[in-house]
């Protein structure tokens, strides 16, 4: 519903039944809204009144109270027969500013007569006037101050116009003065009447009593005699019939001579002109030109004042926008001659001021605002499509600006155009487009500079570089359009190639092929599936689908190389395979096949590597080399090969700099240096505060790193159910009192301590802290006697908890794993399952490559039902599917380093039931710590992390928060 609409609504409610007085049926009182209302004109419009009175005669009701001057009586005009007759009628007379509550309230009030329904209607017009500040200062016949409403657009006019229609006779019944006939007021002149006084009563400030003589402030009437010209010439612009707009003409001119419009000099260049039209506000359809207003051509449509009212709404736009004054000096003001300056400001604020003036500002039609910039990379005409010919190619690729009009791309000759223009409106193509100055320094500076193949592969990827240290959209073209669609495209499953003795699930199958198309591209890549998907067989497929004569060397913790090698047998029969470890090692007579190292051999032994001639090399379990500054990682930079892939479940474990150190080996140089990897990346990406940052580095990291995890659907749909639960564990009298007492000590001094001497004692704390959880025999350095096993357990809860889970387990024929990150604690706990008489072995860093593997067969076959294991030493790598239980006797810092150990039983080739057992100290720093991982799991998901080293930054009294001992209630 329109306005106009709106307003006349009231009128098709006339038969509405009334309210009964003092309710309005809505909670509120309803004064005399069910009551017809009439506007009282006077002298200083602010002083009008809005009068309420019942036709029957009855005192109507007095939301405010009563007083002498609010009941009044009132001469009115009612129907009496064929003709009219006046009656006097009690009233209700209130002020503007009391009554434009009441009257906004009726405007859609169900109760309300339909009169005072409509002049609800246009006090809500009148509020909205004031509120847009349509105010124009005048005087009153008698040279007072008033406010008016002014100036008025079409809109306006014609929702006044409707308001007036739809006013009952009741709305207006209060008869002119004089003698003679009756003579009503007409409804429009009232309903302007009424908006000039709400006009003039709002801006009177409560202060101007205490400034007294302040015009158009004071609510007292100020006389201004010395005003009356001026007054007369806003009025005159206030009851003008007409406005004005400018159509800006963008051909009209090109060069000025002495015979040209006013204001342009003999040789002047022009930008354009700005064309007079003239608009009718009785009519908004009605539109002329100024010049054939002044021709004759427009009288009979808009009157004899016309030319008057359009030269005064010049004189006053002029006012607005000073270049306007020229078209005074013209005997017709018709046409403006446009400069550069001019334009640009019409451009800009010049239209906005103007706008807010009433004078509308049009551009031609046609005008195109579509021109755009990005950043485009260019490799040299023939280079190669494939990763090998790109990053082979000695060539740097173009970089630079390309501006597309409707994201069609300019031709050079048109860019040189373009950039040596001078105005911000230029003819191209056959239109008019308006032209971004910094869009011209683009197109004068194209040349961006040269980029090497790696450089412009990463801007390929994420779509953006970095220009003028501003952020830019950046496209390739090209090669390295066709390099970035490859790259990007997802892959179909690969066909398993011959000689492969397994069936490959389809996410393998696309692993395969993903690794395939990374290594034939002469890129590298990361496959970053969770533990237990079978990495190793879609890497030994991969092997076989290249078909080289140069062996495949493998780097893998030392625990890992008995599997490998299992692996390769089983499922790469008739596959050479060979140990390069332990003092025999050789390298000689290699047959293709597989070479498999330790990272302690290949650290030792990286020049002899280097010197072989390999097809691949795969670094497994490959956040060993996290620390790009590690002798390992540089060791491994330093062996050559064609084709490089690390295979670990957790790509990131603290920090994105690990991500970096991965990648920068597989593919060198991809990710840029390290410190502007953390600039640009790294920093935006770990605070969370940046999204685009995160999307950025996805899209640039994507196609190198391939992650899949169980929880992903159609992943291993076959995997038995796992359940997780977390043990509360109360802590003994001995720990409670170890606890606090280390807590009290440490914390006085780090109170006292700075820099990283403070960070090294917060570190201990923790140590120390988590030790106390485990057993105060292991933060006591206590050597271990047959003192008794529930002796032993007794002194702790954890360990109390441990047998009674092993002891449910062992009657049910289950095996478990016993994962903790002390040694200390291991060899506690074997020790004591073993005076329990519980079969058990202890796997740690320090077992012996051999020793290693029979625990593993044992264990595997049932010999043995609980392992025992360091984390950091067994958490990675082995297939520990006879378990059916895991239990953390202790947190670790990074989910993703404990899920690494719980997968060691949750794997392919598990068919049972898995069960996670999770040991937490009540109200120690465990379980704060148990907290803080649940809401980091989201965090490792998205490839981030921080580790203890985070905790080394708080406040003493966020510390103390942390680590100090809360007692059950």
């Amino acid at each position: 519903m329109t306005e106009g609409a709106a307003a006349a609504a009231p009128a098709e409610r006339a038969t509405t039944p009334r309210s009964a007085p003092g309710s309005t049926g809505s909670g509120e009182p309803d004064a005399p809204l069910h009551l017809p209302a009439v506007f009282q004109p006077a002298p200083l419009p602010r002083d009008g009144r809005i009068a309420f009175y019942d036709p029957e005669g009855d005192p109507p009701p007095d939301p405010g109270g009563g007083g002498a001057e609010r009941a009044t009586e009132l001469t009115v005009v009612r129907p009496h027969g064929s003709g009219v007759r006046r009656r006097t009628v009690p009233a209700l007379s209130l002020p503007l500013d009391e009554a434009l509550p009441l009257l906004v309230r009726a405007r859609h009030h169900p109760g309300a007569h339909p009169a005072t329904a409509c002049w609800g209607a246009a006090a809500l017009h009148a509020l909205r006037l004031t509120a847009r500040g349509r105010l124009l200062p005048g005087l009153t016949p008698t040279g007072h101050d008033a406010w008016r409403a002014g100036p008025l657009e079409p809109d306006d006019v014609a929702h006044l116009r409707a308001v007036a229609a739809a006013l009952p006779y009741e709305g207006h019944a209060v008869p002119l003065p004089g003698p003679g006939p009756v003579r009503l007021p007409q409804p429009g002149a009232l309903v302007r009447a009424f908006l000039d006084a709400v006009a003039d009563a709002l801006p009177r400030t409560p202060a101007a009593p205490y400034a007294s003589g302040l015009p158009f402030a004071a609510r007292a009437p100020q006389r201004l005699p010395q005003a009356r010209d001026w007054a007369a010439e806003v009025a005159a612009g206030m009851d003008a019939g007409v406005r004005i707009s400018l159509r800006l003409d963008l051909s009209a001119y090109d060069l000025f001579d002495e015979t040209g419009p006013s204001g342009a000099s003999a040789g002047t260049r022009s930008a354009g002109a700005a064309i007079v039209q003239v608009h009718s506000l009785a009519d908004p359809t009605l539109v002329a030109d100024a010049a054939a207003l002044w021709a004759g051509e427009a009288d009979g449509a808009f009157g004899p004042r016309a030319r008057v009212d359009t030269a005064l709404a010049v004189r006053r736009a002029a006012r607005v926008w000073p270049p306007l004054d020229r078209l005074s000096d013209q005997d017709v003001p018709d046409v403006l001659a446009l400069s550069e300056d001019e334009l640009n400001d019409l451009l800009g604020v010049a239209a906005t001021r103007l706008a807010a003036a009433g004078v509308a500002v049009h551009w031609p039609r046609d005008l195109a605002q579509d021109l755009t910039a990005k950043a485009v990379v260019r490799p040299a005409p023939g280079s190669a499509t494939d990763g090998t010919g790109f990053f082979e190619s000695e060539d740097l690729l173009r970089f630079g600006w390309q501006l597309a009009l409707g994201g069609d791309p300019l031709t050079d000759a048109e860019m040189d155009a373009l950039a040596e223009a001078h105005r911000p409106i230029v003819r191209l193509r056959d239109q008019w487009v308006l032209v971004d100055p910094a869009l011209v320094r683009k197109a004068r500076k194209r040349d961006l500079g040269l980029l090497d193949p790696v450089d412009a592969l990463s801007v390929a990827l994420t779509g953006s570089a970095e220009v003028d240290g501003e952020t830019v959209e950046a496209v390739p073209t090209g090669a390295l359009a066709a390099l970035r669609d490859r790259l990007t495209a997802g892959v179909r499953p690969a066909e398993p190639p011959p000689g492969l003795a397994a069936t490959l699930r389809d996410y393998q199958l696309r692993g395969l092929a993903w690794l395939e198309l990374m290594t034939s591209l002469g890129l590298g890549g990361c496959l970053a599936d969770d533990m237990g998907l079978g990495k190793t067989v879609t890497l030994i497929a991969l092997h076989l689908k290249r078909a080289r004569s140069e062996p495949t060397l493998v780097v893998c913790p030392a625990s890992l190389l008995g599997n490998w090698q299992r692996e390769i047998t089983r499922f790469a029969p008739g596959v050479p395979v060979r140990r390069f470890h332990g003092p025999d090692r050789t390298l000689d007579d290699l047959d293709g096949g597989f070479v498999l190292t330790t990272y302690g051999t290949m650290r030792s032994a990286a020049p002899e590597l280097a010197a072989q001639r390999w097809g691949m090399v795969v670094a497994d379990e490959a956040q060993h080399v996290k620390n790009p500054h590690s002798a390992t990682a540089k060791a491994l930079r330093t062996i050559p090969a064609p084709a490089r892939v690390a295979l670990t479940g957790t790509p990131v474990e603290n920090n994105l700099s690990e991500l970096w150190a991965l990648l920068d080996w597989t593919t060198p140089g991809l990710l840029g240096p390290l410190k502007s990897f953390r600039a640009r990346h790294a920093r935006a990406v770990e605070t969370g505060e940046d999204e685009e940052a995160v999307q950025r580095l996805h899209r640039l990291v994507r196609p190198f790193l391939l992650r899949r995890k169980k929880s992903d659907p159609g992943i291993v749909p076959e995997l038995p159910p796992k359940t997780e639960t977390d043990h509360p564990v109360p802590l003994t009298r001995e720990q409670a009192a170890l606890y606090e007492a280390v807590v009290r000590e440490s914390m006085l001094a780090i109170g006292t301590a700075r820099g990283m001497g403070r960070r090294g004692l917060v570190l201990k704390l923790l140590t120390s802290l988590k030790q106390i959880c485990d057993h105060p025999a292991l933060y006591l350095k206590e050597e271990h006697t047959s003192a008794g096993a529930d002796r032993l357990a007794a002194r702790s809860g954890k360990l109390a908890l441990l047998d009674e889970l092993l002891d449910t387990l062992l009657a049910e024929d289950g095996s478990a794993l016993v994962f903790t990150q002390y040694v200390g604690m291991a060899r506690l706990i074997t020790a004591h399952l073993a005076e329990r008489a519980v079969p058990v072995d202890l796997l740690h860093g320090g077992t012996p490559v051999p020793e290693r593997e029979r625990m593993v067969d044992r264990f595997q076959s049932g010999a043995t039902p609980v392992l025992v294991l360091s984390l950091k030493a067994a958490g990675t790598g082995l297939n520990l599917t006879r378990a059916g239980h895991v239990i953390h006797f202790d947190r670790w810092w990074n989910p993703a380093v404990e899920e690494q150990a719980t997968d060691r039983a949750y794997r392919i080739g598990q068919t049972q039931p898995v069960q996670v057992h999770r040991l937490i100290t009540e109200g120690t720093v465990e379980d704060r710590i148990a907290e803080m991982l649940h809401s980091k799991r989201a965090l490792a998901d998205a490839v981030l992390g921080t580790g203890e080293s985070a905790l080394t930054e708080l406040t003493d009294r966020e510390l103390a928060d942390l680590v100090s001992l809360r007692r059950p209630s």
